[in-house]
């Protein structure tokens, strides 16, 4: 095992809002390994199925890509139906013996939806429609409920706002920031 194996890689903060009809999802641009930053503007919010659905991910790159296209695989195979193909995919994640060792997580939307899909199984909405994953996921996730509680900000504007806060305490977030709004 090389040293590049034993570094853990940090790779993100992704949040997402659904407000007012409308869903935003946005993630900083910092990939780290150990403590070198590799890149500053990465792209980890991706559109789907006709701009029709969102996308984040946070985790091992390659482990995040290969299940963002398992993910519109599905999309495609269901006609666009966000549950029905986040189902689909977190059983083949938990099941399948490559899959099963990805070391990823998905955040997934549509104007109505907020998913986050995990590789033991997990497909959670969560209650107050907003979500966060990667290393400042917790600090983005504090900082958008409590905009979103308290203030009359828009989804797009909460995520930026909520992304910037997670970069100024998580060490592994960037201020360069990506938003997509359906």
């Amino acid at each position: 095992m090389g040293a590049i194996d034993r570094m853990k890689l940090y790779q993100t903060t992704v949040v997402a809002v659904l407000r007012d009809g409308k869903a935003a999802m946005g993630a900083d641009g910092q990939v780290t390994m150990g403590n070198t930053v590799l890149k500053q503007r990465a792209r980890k919010v991706r559109r789907l199925y006709n701009d029709r659905i969102l996308a984040g991910f946070s985790g091992a790159t390659a482990d995040a890509l290969t299940l963002l296209q398992r993910f519109e695989e599905k999309l495609e195979s269901n006609r666009g139906n966000l549950l029905r193909s986040a189902i689909e995919l977190a059983k083949e994640w938990r099941t399948d013996r490559y899959l099963r060792h990805l070391e990823a997580l998905l955040l997934v939307m549509d104007m109505t939806q907020l998913l986050l899909i995990s590789g033991t199984g997990d497909v959670i909405e969560p209650d107050d429609h907003i979500a966060a994953i990667g290393s400042g996921g917790g600090f983005a996730l504090a900082a958008a409920r409590a905009l979103l509680h308290h203030t009359q900000l828009p989804a797009r504007r909460i995520v930026e706002e909520s992304l910037r806060i997670a970069g100024g305490i998580c060490i592994y977030t960037n201020d360069v920031i990506t938003v997509e709004e359906l």
